[in-house]
């Protein structure tokens, strides 16, 4: 098995006359950027006004301390929370989702438009929305102080992190604030003064940590792969690349969506209506073979026989933790699992160990929930043939998003790399084929080729039971896993390629 952890996609690229390089990515995938005239027309005669009697027919929320908590830079809010602590130590949560179909369901080509496309794509530089953004930013959107038309989740949840009871229910919610998570982040270890917003946090906070604990106990299994985040200007130039933050906020707001999306699984499953499930299936047998040969010479035990007990995988990766291959064990082994996708056949979800599992929470973006929601609203009744079509759809199409968001990324990676042709980077071994080495930077995680034959002094060739290059003279090993430095010698926006040479043959 040759391990190589970048996507071989983006080196067999075509290029084609586009000056936006942006917009070249979209071409390559086939991604519409605009809406057609007939939805844009649909758009326009929705009336935002929400009537009496519509209120009437819903709870009435609008007094309770609810607030989003989502990216600086988001533009749509789809989920807002609310907690109160109850008077035996527990907690009533509630997740409110916006309540899209409302707008959607009678509008035929918002809706058609919206399947075809899937999800929305998230670039570094712009958002290919699932909806118009007049629904998306505004008339769906959570936004502030404005009254919106949500699904909402009530959720009572013991000391202990047991779910005791829930109510699901159409609702009228007014969220009093829009916060980041980085100033959620702030609120949570503040000390400043008492304020509504801020003792909520905490208190969210505080039920975080138990259900995070309970989510571990249970086997989830945290990959902790690292991320980066892309600083623009206003022409879309790279300013900075760093690795993304974990914050507690961001486990927060994780947890609690996860809750609500067990929570309408079971439920919906319990009154045996069909429904699109999210599934993750146990890894795959060989893939895991393989890993386990990798982990050897890495100096790790990897027993492939417990490969399908999450609770064995999640005690692996925690010996790594803080280790120096944790990073990219946990990539590879990542790659070794199955895809999480969309089905109305339930086979549990194997990554969050959970036996029933769903998406609820993101209408505004993926139309698998906006699905839910009507199954939920009991609007589904003469389409339920369609729902394995549907299902089908929104896994391909989460997957080409998936596809066009890594490559957009990997674009500002070589923007940024551009003017920094002779610079030498720290980097890791993270791919070995024949024709060289992949190293990853520590800092950008820009990824590049350092060619075998710009690997002086001997003749390399492919070890596959090793991972490395092994030289035929010296014995010289590069190893996948290896610290390198590593020098920019070329960078080619167009292909999205780095080269670079090798600084030092001694192996950090």
């Amino acid at each position: 098995m040759k391990y190589d952890v970048r996507n071989k996609k983006s080196h067999r690229c075509t290029t084609p006359k586009i000056t936006d390089p942006i917009k070249r990515i979209l071409e390559e995938f086939k991604i519409r950027q605009n809406f057609s005239k007939l939805v844009i027309e649909e758009c326009e005669k929705i009336d935002p006004f929400i009537s009496k009697d519509e209120i009437k027919k819903r709870r009435n929320l609008t007094e309770l301390t609810c607030f989003t908590i989502d990216p600086e830079d988001a533009k749509d809010f789809d989920d807002a929370v609310s907690i109160e602590k109850t008077e035996n130590g527990g907690f009533l949560l509630g997740v409110h989702i916006a309540d899209v179909d409302h707008y959607v369901n009678k509008n035929e080509h918002i809706d058609s438009q919206a399947l075809s496309r899937g999800t929305s794509i998230y670039l570094p530089d712009r958002v290919i929305p699932m909806l118009p953004p007049k629904l998306s930013e505004d008339l769906c959107s959570l936004k502030p102080n404005e009254n919106r038309l949500a699904l909402t989740v009530m959720i009572k949840i013991n000391e202990h992190g047991n779910i005791k009871g829930y109510g699901i229910f159409e609702s009228v919610i007014r969220s009093k604030a829009r916060l980041s998570y980085e100033s959620a982040e702030e609120l949570i270890y503040s000390n400043n003064k008492y304020t509504e917003i801020s003792s909520a946090i905490k208190t969210m906070y505080e039920l975080s940590r138990i259900l995070d604990k309970k989510r571990l106990d249970r086997g989830y299994i945290d990959f902790d792969v690292p991320e980066v985040k892309i600083s623009l200007d206003g022409n879309g130039k790279v300013l900075d690349i760093q690795k993304k933050m974990r914050l507690s906020s961001h486990v927060l707001i994780e947890e609690f969506m996860l809750l609500a999306n067990q929570c309408v699984a079971e439920y919906i499953t319990k009154k045996k209506i069909p429904m699109i499930y999210r599934i993750h299936e146990t890894p795959d047998d060989l893939k895991v073979k393989d890993f386990a040969l990798l982990a050897k010479t890495l100096d790790y035990r990897f027993d492939q026989n417990k490969s399908e007990d999450p609770k064995y995988i999640q005690r692996f990766l925690h010996r790594t933790n803080g280790k120096k291959h944790h990073a990219l064990i946990s990539e590879i082994l990542l790659r070794c699992m199955q895809k999480a996708v969309y089905s109305t056949k339930n086979i549990g979800h194997f990554g969050l160990a959970l036996k029933c599992y769903t998406h609820f929470t993101s209408p505004i973006r993926r139309y698998p929930d906006l699905i839910v929601h009507r199954i939920l609203k009991n609007k589904f009744k003469n389409r339920i043939d369609n729902l394995p079509e549907i299902a089908g759809i929104a896994s391909e199409r989460e997957k080409i998003a998936v596809d066009i968001e890594r490559e957009a990324i990997k674009l500002k990676q070589v923007e940024f790399m551009k003017n920094k042709v002779g610079d030498i980077f720290d980097g890791v071994i993270s791919g070995v084929q024949p024709y060289g080495l992949f190293v990853e930077l520590n800092d950008t995680l820009a990824e590049g080729l350092i060619h075998v034959s710009a690997l002086k002094n001997d003749y390399y060739t492919f070890s596959e039971k090793q991972f490395a290059l092994v030289g035929r003279r010296t014995k010289k090993r590069f190893h996948l896993g290896d610290s390198v430095k590593a020098q920019i010698v070329k960078v080619d926006s167009n292909k999205r390629l780095i080269d670079f040479i090798l600084v030092q043959d001694k192996i950090a």
